[in-house]
């Protein structure tokens, strides 16, 4: 089992290989999306995060995926435009991944078993499952599709405040 997010890698929807490990030392808040969903508007609040607090540490990073109802059936390039054009995303966002089942990408496999759901349940739920990161790479917490970014500020806070702080 791996120690922390920064052994994993993924690419980015133009297809770079993206080490976890360049953000050490950052707050991290993975999020699955989708862009045909009923949780969709909170890519506007995922940006307003990202544009208070990344200066201060904070980095979003968006994981498009099509397992919920079909909810992200695009294209790398047809996801891009349509989170810069309708939510002007200027977060990183990565290539259209699977979060459950055998299929899953391996970050998303650390992520569920590092910090289960409701009654321990590991699979994610649907669109829009929050993960925060802490500075030394450490999964602190999960938060349901239903939770908007907003709701997450005061966590991010005391996570920005301190190197190795948990919430």
């Amino acid at each position: 089992m791996p120690n922390d997010v920064y052994e994993f890698s993924a690419k980015s929807l133009d297809g770079k290989d993206i080490k976890l490990s360049e953000y050490k030392g950052d707050v991290l808040l993975v999020v699955n999306t989708a862009s045909k969903c009923g949780f969709t508007n909170q890519y506007a609040g995922l940006e307003e995060l990202h544009k208070s607090f990344g200066s201060k540490g904070l980095k979003v990073l968006g994981f498009p995926c099509n397992q919920f109802g079909a909810q992200e059936p695009g294209a790398a390039t047809e996801i891009g435009e349509f989170c810069q054009k309708n939510y002007g995303v200027d977060f990183q966002m990565f290539e259209k991944i699977d979060v459950n089942g055998d299929d899953a990408h391996p970050l998303y496999k650390y992520l569920t078993s590092t910090v289960p759901g409701v009654l321990g349940t590991e699979a994610i739920k649907w669109n829009f499952t929050k993960f925060l990161v802490d500075r030394s790479g450490k999964v602190v917490k999960r938060f349901a599709p239903n939770v908007e970014p907003r709701d997450l500020t005061e966590d991010v806070e005391k996570l920005l405040q301190t190197a190795g702080a948990t919430v």
